[in-house]
């Protein structure tokens, strides 16, 4: 496959920019916190270089392996991302909220039954066997994520539950790809390369900007600190005050009742 320009550029705008939110994730001590979404970034940047340089000195059925056991290793760690959003929303206090559970994994398993029913029914055009399997894996794990992440977001919504800042902008950055990769493998299985790969490599060079640019968000987000917690109003104060006061006598009246 011959190399663009701006192929070039993307590939290396993809690895500057995941390395630079790994400097990010590493330097404000943000990896101890999110280490799923640690090792996924890592990840990246080894997968973006292995591709390249099994694209550019490999042969085809090279890179058709490597594509697809890293393809394997980035979907596996972004389901564990998804699990590590879901704990810091529905764990809050280090136990799953009440009737969440059974709520995600029948979620989790309608989800992935739903990714694999689309997935099954998409008939990409394509001349060989190797591509149509690779048009349907993406779209499979497309998909998947996106559903995971419109789900959980609902799921928290209806339960009440509030969300850390950090975790907020880890999921709006891999929501918004997800969401969008969904869309552009839709495109791919829709055209195919039978008629060539012109369109195929266009959506692909656009999955890569918009990566790129939630990259920048994630840089940019995770390098500020969380805002701090709200203070209580004075209303609040006296209120909580006057309340503690009066759970005291409260006690104290207990007290004395069973002196007696």
């Amino acid at each position: 496959m011959h190399l663009t320009g701006l192929d070039f550029l993307l590939w290396a705008a993809s690895f500057v920019g995941q390395s630079a939110l790994l400097f990010v994730l590493w330097f404000r001590r943000r990896a101890p916190a999110f280490p799923f979404f640690t090792t996924y970034i890592t990840s990246n940047v080894v997968r973006t270089v292995a591709l390249y340089l099994v694209l550019h000195f490999g042969t085809r059925s090279a890179y058709f392996y490597t594509f697809w056991s890293l393809g394997i290793v980035d979907t596996v760690l972004q389901l564990c991302v998804v699990y590590e959003i879901s704990s810091r929303i529905f764990r809050p206090s280090g136990s799953w909220a009440k009737d969440v559970r059974g709520s995600c994994l029948w979620l989790v398993g309608l989800s992935i039954a739903t990714a694999a029913g689309l997935s099954w029914l998409a008939d990409p055009h394509t001349r060989f066997w190797t591509s149509a399997l690779i048009i349907r894996g993406n779209l499979f794990s497309a998909v998947l994520m996106s559903e995971l992440f419109v789900a959980m977001i609902a799921l928290s919504v209806g339960a009440g539950l509030a969300w850390k800042p950090h975790v907020v902008k880890i999921s709006e950055g891999l929501g918004l790809y997800s969401v969008i990769d969904f869309l552009i493998e839709i495109g791919h299985s829709f055209f195919g390369v039978t008629r060539g790969t012109q369109t195929y490599h266009d959506l692909s060079q656009m999955r890569i900007v918009v990566y790129i640019a939630c990259t920048g968000y994630w840089i940019v987000t995770l390098w500020r600190d969380a805002p701090p917690p709200r203070e209580l109003s004075d209303r609040m104060s006296r209120e909580l005050s006057a309340l503690h006061v009066l759970v005291g006598s409260q006690l104290q009246s207990l007290r004395s009742r069973r002196q007696w």
